[in-house]
């Protein structure tokens, strides 16, 4: 065992909406806000594909 943690795994940033943001440093914020951002991107992308599956079903369709 290590004297010092540095040498473990880190947790991962995870945010869970309407947490107390009242204790987190301005750095601990900016991951958040980094983390929401890539997820927004990660969702809005899915909605994109999924749209244009959708698109071309009901073209198929008529």
């Amino acid at each position: 065992m290590s004297l010092f943690d540095d040498d473990r795994p880190q947790k991962k940033t995870a945010h869970e909406i309407g947490s107390d943001l009242s204790l987190l440093s301005v750095d601990e914020l900016a991951a958040r806000i980094d983390l929401l951002r890539a997820e927004i991107d990660r969702l809005e992308s899915e909605k994109t594909k999924k749209g244009a599956s959708r698109s071309a079903a009901e073209s198929l369709f008529r």
